[in-house]
C-alpha cells in the first residue's frame, strides 16, 4: 500500500475508533444520567453498621426519614452490627453499585481503616463517598475531684505528674485512644490509658471517679456536667458548641490544629455512578437548608455540613492520614486479631 494511502487508512481507523469510544462514553454517561434521573425508583436501604440506640443511630433514622419525605421513596435504616462496624461495611462494599444500598458511617470508620490492616474491604477504594452530613462537638471531661478544671491547668498538672492521670478510652487503638495520644504528643505530657469496652462503661467509671479524665460525646457528657457529676475541661472540636458557648476549645488554648469532632456521613459501593452519588449529595444539601432540619440537629449539638462527594473523600483522606501518623508517632500497633 502506498505510504500516503496507508497514512490516510490509519487516520480513518483512528477516527472510527475515536468515534466509537466517544459514542460508548456518551452512551455510558447517558445510561448513568438516565439511572440518576429516575433514582430512586424503589426503596433504598441504608445500612447502619452499629447496634441501634446510640446517638449516631438517631442521626441515621432522621436522614432516612427526611430522604423518604423528600423523594417519595422509602429510605430504610437496616442494622448489620458486629466486629466494630466492619460486618455492615463489608456488606455494602460487596453490594450492587446501583445506589440502592448505602452505608451510614461515623467517626470510627476512618480509625478502623488504619487500625485493622486485614479488613475484607479497602475503606478508601471500595466505597464512593456521598456526603459528610454533619459534625458534632466532643467534650474533654474530668471527675470533679480532679486537680484541674481548665485545659491549661490539665496540661500543667499532667506535665508535672507524668503517668499519674488516668485517661479513659473506648479501647486500645480506638479513636479516643488516638485522641489521648495526640494530646500527649502535642503538650509533652504522659498519661496512663485506661481502656474500656465502649463509651457507656467509660462514662460510668469517669463519673464514679475510678478514672480522671476522658473524651465523651458532647450530649452524653453534658448531661453529667450539669448536675456536677463531671466537669467540662474543653471542647475538642475546633468550634465552640452552641449548647455551651462559654466553654473554650482546645484549639483556642494552645493547639491550633486540634480537631476531634464526631461526624457522620453516607457512602455507597465504589462503582456507584457519580450521577447517583451527586444526586443524593444534592438532595442532602437541600435538606440541610430546611429550618426544621437545622433546628433539630442544632438541638443535638450538631452542625450540618452535607458537602459534595469530592469534599467528603478529601475529608476521609485527611482523617485516615492523620490517624495513621498518630499511630506511628505514638507506637500504637495495628490490630493483629483480624
Amino acid at each position: 500500500m502506498h505510504k500516503t494511502t496507508f497514512a490516510v487508512f490509519k487516520a480513518s481507523l483512528a477516527a472510527v475508533a475515536a468515534c466509537a469510544f466517544a459514542t460508548s462514553a456518551t452512551s455510558a454517561l447517558a445510561q448513568a444520567g438516565g439511572a440518576a434521573a429516575g433514582y430512586p425508583a424503589k426503596p433504598v436501604t441504608i445500612i447502619a453498621p452499629n447496634p441501634p440506640g446510640g446517638g449516631a443511630d438517631g442521626d441515621g433514622r432522621v436522614w432516612a426519614q427526611k430522604l423518604t419525605e423528600a423523594t417519595g421513596k422509602s429510605f430504610v435504616l437496616d442494622y448489620k452490627p458486629g466486629a466494630g462496624g466492619t460486618i455492615g461495611a463489608n456488606y455494602v462494599a460487596k453490594a450492587a453499585p446501583d445506589g440502592y444500598t448505602l452505608l451510614f458511617v461515623t467517626s470510627g470508620f476512618a480509625v478502623t481503616a488504619v487500625m485493622h490492616p486485614s479488613l475484607p474491604y479497602d475503606a478508601m477504594k471500595d466505597f464512593a463517598p456521598v456526603s459528610l452530613t454533619l459534625v458534632r462537638a466532643t467534650l474533654l471531661a474530668a471527675h470533679p475531684s480532679a486537680p484541674f478544671s481548665t485545659f491549661p491547668q490539665y496540661v500543667t498538672y499532667a506535665q508535672a505528674h507524668p503517668g499519674e492521670i488516668n485517661f479513659a478510652t473506648t479501647g486500645a487503638g480506638s479513636v479516643y485512644h488516638l485522641v489521648g495520644a495526640w494530646l500527649n504528643s502535642t503538650t509533652g505530657t504522659k498519661t496512663t490509658f485506661v481502656h474500656y469496652k465502649g463509651a457507656g462503661p467509660l462514662l460510668l467509671d469517669l463519673a464514679a471517679g475510678r478514672t480522671h479524665v476522658g473524651p465523651t460525646s458532647f450530649l452524653a457528657g453534658w448531661q453529667l456536667v450539669k448536675p456536677g457529676k463531671l466537669k467540662a475541661i474543653a471542647i475538642m472540636s475546633p468550634q465552640r458548641s452552641d449548647l455551651a458557648p462559654d466553654l473554650k476549645t482546645i484549639a483556642e488554648q494552645g493547639i491550633p490544629d486540634f480537631d476531634y469532632s464526631a461526624w457522620s456521613g453516607i457512602i455507597a459501593p465504589a462503582a456507584t455512578p457519580a450521577a447517583i452519588t451527586t444526586k443524593l449529595s444534592d438532595q442532602l444539601a437541600a435538606l440541610a437548608k430546611d429550618p426544621a432540619t437545622i433546628e433539630y440537629f442544632k438541638s443535638t449539638g450538631a452542625t450540618l455540613i452535607c458537602n459534595t462527594p469530592a469534599q467528603f473523600r478529601a475529608y476521609l483522606t485527611t482523617l485516615t492520614g492523620r490517624w495513621a501518623r498518630l499511630m506511628k508517632e505514638n507506637g500504637i500497633q495495628q490490630s493483629v486479631d483480624d
